[in-house]
């Protein structure tokens, strides 16, 4: 069962001894024997006998959670995650052990849990927020805002059961982020995010991270070693480890590929023969550029319109009017291959005299990680361009566009006036451009950068 901790403890979540056992039926005729017979048996005062196994799903877990922490849960499918999150948060109960809880728990686990699908989005804002402790007035005072942040339009009076996945976590997550909660509980909702959205949700998930406690589930590992400050393990509903996200992450990946690796039937090449792809003269590319580019593994990114409409902030006195990919003879593109040379084009409409002006950019991937970025300072700090009032300018970036792990990425797009240390913000576009990576040869990392030669000797 569920308690609260005192106010003043500095844990925020305490979990001790939990289990949580499930009865499993070979045969629904069981099920009725088992609501039958055994009280028939003790009428009769004969020894118990069951009709199901058990399953343990969680079996004795313990671990505390400090306020202001930010902890990842990982494991495979089936180790009991998912059970764990639905505990702490109180719709399920556990066989034994007990949880105690200190603070508001806003929760976004399975997509559609808590919503009646017959209600409209409306309803469900006020149904939901009401369980997580809001008054109605506090609910009608922040209505405005919750529908701002999910950004469905009329479907906000339409019933959920029309609404696609997308827009349920849209409004899922709008709610627990206007409940002013102590403590948020992620599963791994925010996969079905579209890009826009995701970012939006990591911006806000750091902002929350600075005061609030976050439980966090992902099979992520790269997600829970950026943003996790300590991680859990969960193996059959064990802990099998626990403390430093890095830690955990390399025990878990050593179990995962030793449980996964084959010992016998490998192939040996001829241990005479010695693997040499070398590049042939003049530019720097990837020996293996050709290869990788015919086949499924080509770097292909598509790249989205730019929209003006996104978030950002800044004082206004000067506005990003577009942001583009174009080849090196100009052309914009809506489609490119990670390691092509590509020019990052940003147009900007000065509203007022700028006399120090500098535009730059952030790559993000969809956990709002910086994976490059530059600006042009640097280049002009010697030499200022400054732009007159009503005029446009414009900054290009030429370099090779890095190859990228598959899925979706940000570019935020920048103005300011003054130096890199002190400055005025006038336009930060948050989502300036997305791109999408469709198809990548990057195993490992961030990203990938070219092999200018690969060897392999038997000797």
């Amino acid at each position: 069962m569920s308690s609260d901790l005192d106010s003043s403890d500095e844990v925020a979540i305490r979990v001790q001894g939990l289990s949580k056992c499930y009865q499993i039926y070979d045969n629904p005729r069981d099920r009725l024997k088992q609501f039958i017979v055994p009280r028939l048996r003790r009428l009769f005062r004969r020894p118990p006998k069951q009709y199901f196994r058990e399953f343990w799903a969680l079996n004795d877990v313990s671990f505390d959670v400090k306020k202001g922490e930010t902890v990842g849960i990982i494991g495979r499918n089936g180790s009991g995650k998912s059970t764990l999150l639905q505990m702490i948060c109180g719709t399920l109960h556990p066989t034994s052990g007990s949880i105690q809880t200190n603070g508001r728990i806003a929760a976004l686990l399975e997509l559609g849990s808590g919503f009646n699908p017959e209600f409209t989005g409306r309803d469900n804002v006020y149904m939901n927020a009401s369980v997580l402790g809001l008054s109605t007035e506090e609910i009608d005072s922040r209505f405005d805002d919750i529908a701002a942040f999910a950004d469905i339009g009329e479907f906000i009076e339409q019933p959920v059961k029309t609404y696609s996945s997308g827009m349920m976590l849209r409004l899922a997550f709008a709610v627990i982020a206007h409940v002013d909660a102590d403590i948020l509980v992620v599963d791994e909702a925010l996969a079905v995010g579209d890009a826009f959205f995701t970012q939006k949700c990591m911006r806000y998930l750091r902002n929350f991270m600075k005061t609030g406690t976050v439980l966090f589930v992902s099979h992520d590992t790269g997600a829970v070693v950026n943003l996790c400050s300590e991680a859990i393990l969960l193996n059959r509903g064990l802990v099998a480890k626990s403390g430093i996200p890095k830690d955990v992450i390399e025990h878990y990946l050593a179990t995962l590929y030793e449980s996964n690796q084959v010992t016998d039937g490998a192939v040996t090449d001829d241990p005479s023969t010695a693997l040499s792809l070398e590049q042939g003269s003049g530019e720097y590319r990837d020996m293996r550029e050709a290869l990788i580019n015919a086949s499924t593994l080509r770097n292909d990114i598509e790249v989205f319109k730019f929209e003006s409409d996104q978030e950002g902030f800044g004082t206004g006195d000067a506005k990003i009017v577009s942001v583009r990919i174009l080849d090196s003879d100009g052309t914009p593109l809506a489609w490119v291959v990670g390691g092509e040379d590509v020019i990052l084009e940003i147009r900007c409409l000065a509203y007022k005299d700028i006399h120090r002006p500098i535009v730059g950019f952030q790559f993000k991937d969809r956990l709002g990680q910086i994976v490059f970025g530059d600006n042009t300072y640097l280049a002009y700090q010697y030499s200022p361009q400054m732009v007159e009032k009503n005029c446009e300018l414009v900054a290009r970036f030429e370099f090779r566009l890095p190859v990228l792990p598959s899925g979706d990425y940000s570019i935020a797009a920048a103005l300011a006036d003054g130096s890199q240390d002190n400055h005025v913000q006038y336009h930060w576009m948050h989502d300036a451009l997305i791109v999408r990576v469709h198809a990548s040869s990057v195993c490992f990392g961030l990203m990938g950068i070219p092999m200018k030669k690969i060897i392999l000797e038997a000797q």
